[in-house]
């Protein structure tokens, strides 16, 4: 006997499990705007900088720019983490350098 699915169960899960995805990934920008020193910035500021990035990032030369420049902050980041005892900056930075390249 062929055993019931219990979709609503499915259903309910893969909600949490996108639910959760999306508090990683707010809680990633989050870090992101502190590592940068973005955090220091008024809210008004920020939100207007990014919409003019938003603008801007159109022309593939001006991503590939901004692209390189990110992945030379973050490669900084984990040469001065590696100095310390701990891994703070090199293992979740390296990782988030990726992400924003996909």
């Amino acid at each position: 006997m062929r055993k019931v699915r219990d979709y609503d169960a499915e259903l309910k899960a893969l909600n949490d499990k996108a639910r959760a995805l999306k508090a990683q990934k707010i809680q990633q920008l989050g870090e992101l705007v502190a590592a940068t020193g973005a955090d220091a910035l008024d809210t008004g500021t920020l939100v207007g900088g990014l919409l003019h990035i938003l603008k801007e990032a159109k022309a593939p030369a001006v991503q590939e720019a901004w692209r390189s420049d990110g992945a030379a902050f973050f490669q900084r980041r984990g040469r001065k983490a590696s100095g310390s005892s701990g891994s703070d900056g090199q293992g979740a930075g390296a990782g988030r350098a990726s992400d924003a390249q996909s």
